[in-house]
């Protein structure tokens, strides 16, 4: 696998943040590296997304800042202009696919079904994201769809929380976890960044617990 990869296994856990305002984007990074969590998926959901990437990479460049809910090449060269180092996307698109190969970015498509599957080994892709996991038939899908590709992992995300978390990071398909509830909209809205450190480093604990 990929150093990426390798870092995402090792960390069990890679925080998905959606921040409307950048100026939230340095004391959220810092406290997902001081909780442990040196990671986090940016989704591009909102305005702030290209330059919340930018001066997390800037600033911290040993930090793992990608761009999440990424749908268009447009938005691939942005998160790449800005500093990411792998692309995430909620679906199987073979146009996003083969323009970050091209690219030399890693990406890490969505796939819930046999068919979108196996497009992805075709293009020689190793890690999968399994999105949205609880709602798309979560572990038990998941554990049925892999038993034919032997070397594909996949990175659940969508509905995890610290209650489902060991259910599916006991799966060894699986190679990490997508969450969103160590850095939740209102915590940082409220500028709550002792909080999500701290929901962070249980995180970050928990994942450690059960590998």
């Amino acid at each position: 696998m990929s150093y990426i990869a390798d870092k995402f296994e090792e960390l069990g856990v890679v925080p998905v943040v959606v921040l409307e305002d950048a100026k939230d984007a340095l004391p959220l990074a810092k406290a997902l590296m001081e909780g442990g969590l040196p990671c986090a998926e940016v989704t591009f959901r909102t305005e702030a997304a290209q330059e919340s990437i930018r001066l997390m990479a800037q600033e911290y460049p040993d930090m793992l800042v990608g761009a999440g809910t990424v749908l268009t090449t447009k938005q691939v060269d942005e998160a790449i202009e800005a500093g990411a180092k792998f692309i995430v996307s909620p679906g199987f698109d073979p146009e996003i696919v083969n323009y970050c190969q091209e690219k030399g970015i890693e990406i890490f498509p969505g796939c819930v079904s046999p068919s979108e599957v196996a497009q992805a080994v075709k293009k020689g892709l190793k890690v999968v994201k399994f999105f949205p996991a609880e709602q798309a038939g979560g572990i038990d899908m998941i554990k049925a769809m892999a038993a034919p590709y032997h070397e594909l992992r996949f990175m659940p995300t969508g509905g995890i929380n610290p209650n489902n978390l060991e259910k599916y990071l006991t799966f060894n398909k699986i190679l990490c976890c997508g969450g969103s509830w160590m850095v939740k909209g209102d915590l940082v809205k409220a500028g709550d960044f002792d909080k999500i450190q701290e929901l962070t480093k249980e995180a970050k604990e928990l994942a450690k617990s059960i590998r």
